[in-house]
């Protein structure tokens, strides 16, 4: 196998699965609540082989994971040894627990409040509520331009998405079209769930479908409070209600998903959940079974993570390479004024270890308000954050992820024949960089990526050929070859991009967080100055400059001897 460098060189791996199994005994047999016994993953060329093997040695298998040839079993340290040494064995690994929820457990502060935000519920050290409200949640459907969507009719109708998270129950909005929810299923249980049933005993799973599919009209603002509200809706359960799931949970969550993409014409997966990563992308097995979703045709969209604002705190799935992962910005209470709008500070950022940047583009996480029912653990344990009968309020990546789930369907109904490598394209290259309040300085790449969602922009501009260049999701899943990004690190410990941020790149020069993004070219003796955005396919003749503040977006042209001061070139 290959860890290939994007553009720049090849390098021979060898993998040492001694070390990796190791790692995983201790980890395993040190958080076991079984001191015999501990839930693995198991993987192989074959998985009858794998399932065979475990059996032989009197384990467990608790989970058939086919979409990465993988069983979970319950084995003791000696059946695990043996298992090591057999030739029908790629892989050990401990069947980690991930949460999108925090629990009852005493906590320090500092975990407690990471895990209040995995939980969707605002962190009052982020965001300090004003003693008179207007806006006691965000309108994003109207802030990232899907409500001019709707009245034009892209409204996300026969695309289907999927949330993996913690089950549905069906709030107000379903009501309207309540054929819209076209398959229910317990990964946990690994059972089908009668479609009228509900399963959200937290409410986390049910408050991030209300924000990429709510066909409920919004009462403050008369639109819809959803960014899809005609898309149907796979609801997938693979956390219980305290928001506690493992990695067979999830892997057989996404794996329904896949086996089903063709009957429900499912085109868009939502992943809002997060863990910390443990491996390269490519060895984590739920990373595994998201880059086989996105080999079949699927759309993932993944949370950042709450873990930040610190470099490197993206999580799993965050860090694979081909999907999207968003991260989350507030409006800071004020949606008519986007000059005081912020990163959130709990949002997660890049790089990878694998140095690829990361999120991909940022949208509103802030106090988004979306329908979950009253009665379940969220809303009766934070009360104070029920708007009405109808709405809960709640921050993190979580939430901006189901946003960005919801432009997905939009993109798809209006360009069904997409895929997802296109569909990210459009996502990133109509996306719009978010500023600090006073407007002075671009927030790093690493935190904001391509910048602000635009979901008007993705469904009508043409963008294509700018994700996922010189990636192979098939050969990376064969292990053929695995990729690293272009993300260098200085002496000082700070992370940039060649040609970002002060370097020089082919001779043309860049300072104080400009940015040169996909196809974009700059020729000979051009500048680009104090943050400043050169985007998809815009070129620079020669001698032109792009100074303090300016952007130049999709397609556009500066000719020869031309200087941009505080300007913006709209795309041609």
């Amino acid at each position: 196998m290959h860890i290939k460098e994007r553009n720049i060189r090849t390098i021979t791996r060898v993998a040492s699965l001694s070390a990796a199994v190791v790692v995983a005994l201790v980890v395993a047999f040190s958080t076991t609540t079984t001191p015999e016994s501990a839930s693995m993953l198991v993987q192989g060329e074959d998985l009858n082989a794998v399932r065979q093997l475990v059996g032989e040695v009197g384990g467990e298998v608790t989970h058939e994971l086919s979409i990465i040839n993988t069983v979970a079993a319950n084995l003791s340290a000696s059946q695990i040894e043996r298992i090591e040494s057999s030739p029908l064995v790629s892989s050990i690994q401990t069947n980690r627990v991930v949460s999108t929820a925090s629990n009852s457990k005493k906590k320090s502060a500092k975990k407690q409040a990471e895990q209040n935000a995995d939980a969707g519920v605002e962190p009052s050290a982020d965001e300090e509520k004003p003693v008179d409200i207007e806006h006691p949640y965000t309108e994003f459907p109207a802030l990232v331009g899907a409500d001019a969507l709707h009245d034009l009719g892209v409204t996300g109708r026969d695309i289907t998405i999927a949330i993996v998270d913690t089950g549905f129950d069906k709030p107000k909005f379903l009501q309207i079209l309540p054929e819209r929810l076209v398959y229910h299923y317990d990964a946990i249980l690994g059972v089908e769930i009668v479609l009228d049933e509900d399963s959200d005993k937290l409410g986390h799973g049910t408050h991030i479908t209300s924000i990429a599919a709510s066909g409920a009209v919004d009462t403050l603002g008369g639109r819809y409070n959803g960014i899809a509200p005609e898309a149907n809706i796979v609801a997938i359960k693979a956390f219980d209600d305290e928001g506690q799931g493992t990695y067979a949970d999830v892997i057989r969550a996404i794996q329904e998903v896949v086996a089903n993409k063709d009957r429900f014409d499912i085109r868009v997966m939502n992943l809002s959940f997060s863990a910390t990563p443990q491996s390269h992308y490519w060895e984590d097995p739920v990373n595994q079974a998201v880059m086989r979703a996105w080999e079949a045709g699927i759309v993932v969209v993944a949370s950042a993570g709450n873990t930040g604002p610190d470099p490197m705190t993206i999580g799993v799935p965050g860090n694979v390479p081909y999907v999207i992962t968003v991260g989350a910005i507030t409006d800071n209470y004020t949606p008519d004024d986007d000059r005081d709008d912020r990163m959130a500070s709990f949002s997660s950022a890049g790089p990878t270890v694998e140095r690829f940047v990361k999120p991909e583009v940022v949208a509103f996480g802030g106090h988004i308000g979306a329908s979950i029912r009253s009665n379940n653990r969220l809303s009766t344990k934070h009360s104070e954050y029920v708007v009405g009968t109808d709405y809960f309020v709640m921050s993190g990546t979580s939430q901006s992820a189901g946003i960005v789930t919801g432009i997905a369907a939009l993109i798809l109904q209006e360009n069904p024949t997409l895929t997802p490598d296109e569909v990210k394209c459009r996502v990133m290259a109509s996306a719009h960089p978010a500023l600090t309040r006073a407007g002075d300085y671009a927030y790093s790449l690493f935190q904001q990526g391509a910048g602000l969602v635009d979901a008007y922009g993705a469904v009508f501009q043409g963008a294509s050929g700018c994700a996922n260049i010189g990636l192979d999701v098939s050969k990376d899943l064969t292990g053929e070859e695995h990729y690293v990004g272009l993300v260098q690190e200085d002496k000082n410990g700070k992370y940039f991009v060649e040609g970002v941020n002060g370097s020089k790149w082919n001779g043309k020069m860049f300072d104080k967080a400009s940015f040169l993004w996909s196809n974009a070219t700059l020729n000979n003796d051009s500048f680009l100055w104090n943050n400043s955005f050169l985007w998809n396919n815009s070129s620079f003749a020669s001698d032109s400059f792009l100074w303090n503040n300016s952007f130049l977006w999709n397609n556009s042209t500066m000719e020869a001897a031309s200087i941009g001061v505080n300007a913006w070139v709209e795309q041609q």
